[in-house]
């Protein structure tokens, strides 16, 4: 019964194979091994992109921070929701790998539209020197509430983002669970729909431990490297991290991970509608937000389910609304999930 994070189920056999298999010999290190080599031409037909810039980092805050850092000047600031994983979750490392770049929250609590973007960034570059310019719109897909947003929706973010000429990089940390919602290709909701640089993540979908970055504009390869390793971020033993990738995608993984994710997301969803739960976001991928009684609450924690409360303390009156998250991951069980439906 464990809901807490897709960050916390196991490693998928089939990469933990694949680390084995590359486990074997010598390669060459930081990334000019042939693992690479093969992962490099891999997502390159994967994003139908021959010319993109693929870079390898262990975590998705490494990937997030350095890639804003390449399209950010430090005197420029971000645009991003105001509950972005950017803003709430990662320690200000993006301010801090930019060198200072400054984040402009786009109020929306949790998809931004364009019409809030469009005011955001109208509202900088209007104190001249004095101010912060104009600097990347970033995107979270899935967002930070569990929600997907549309090709359309993504589309008319980015053409709001080239209006102003501006980049967009999309946190791409779920990037397969909202693949498989929408029933696109990764080309569909990257390049073709205006983004500029995707973090790909693997860690919540079945790897150890990677993200991919992609630059669809090749120029950004050697900031990017110079910022990974000034940043402590460039592995010796780059092929184990490829190695992982290429387990993951090999006769897709990848996507098989994130339909049962989300098939997992989506029992577990009818089953707190059954039970009563109000839904606080649509619950459009891997992540539910939704409030219970307090009661519901505190028997499952009782009962050794773990899962994040979100608006209110466990203590207090049985019968008050309390919301929470629940995540799924490829690994969890519909008799773990009836499990703990029966105890609400």
């Amino acid at each position: 019964m464990f809901f807490a994070s897709d960050n916390s189920g196991p490693v998928h056999p089939k990469v933990l194979q694949a680390l084995t298999e590359a486990n074997s010999g010598y390669a060459m290190g930081y990334g000019a091994d042939s693992q690479m080599d093969a992962l490099r031409d891999t997502l390159r037909a994967l994003f139908e992109a021959p010319e993109a810039a693929v870079h390898l980092v262990a975590t998705g805050t490494a990937a997030n921070a350095l890639a804003l850092a390449t399209l950010t000047q430090p005197y420029q600031t971000v645009f991003c929701s105001d509950v972005a994983h950017i803003h709430e979750d990662e320690c200000n490392a993006p301010e801090f790998y930019s060198g200072g770049a400054k984040l402009t929250l786009v109020p929306c609590g949790d998809k931004m539209t364009p019409q809030a973007l469009r005011t955001a960034i109208a509202g900088e570059e209007t104190r001249g020197v004095h101010g912060p310019q104009r600097g990347p719109v970033a995107i979270s897909q899935v967002t930070e509430r569990g929600s997907v947003y549309s090709l359309d929706e993504l589309q008319a973010l980015t053409t709001v983002a080239k209006e102003f000429d501006l980049p967009v990089h999309l946190d791409g940390a779920r990037f397969a669970n909202a693949m498989v919602a929408l029933d696109c290709t990764p080309a569909e909701m990257s390049w073709k729909a205006g983004v500029d640089a995707v973090s790909f993540g693997g860690t919540k979908n079945g790897c150890m431990g990677v993200e991919a970055v992609i630059f669809f504009d090749p120029k950004h390869a050697w900031e990017f490297e110079l910022r990974r390793k000034r940043g402590a971020h460039l592995f010796s033993k780059n092929r184990y991290l490829a190695a992982q990738m290429l387990g993951y995608l090999k006769d897709g993984l990848w996507l098989e991970n994130a339909a049962k994710a989300n098939a997992n997301s989506a029992y577990l969803a009818e089953g707190l509608r059954k039970a009563g739960a109000e839904f606080l976001h649509r619950p459009d991928a891997n992540m539910i937000f939704a409030s219970l009684p307090r009661a519901a609450h505190q028997r499952a924690f009782a009962a050794g389910a773990s899962y994040h409360l979100w608006d209110g303390p466990l203590e207090g009156p049985e019968d008050e609304m309390v919301g929470a998250r629940f995540v799924c991951d490829w690994s969890i069980s519909t008799t773990q999930i009836d499990q703990f439906l029966a105890l609400l």
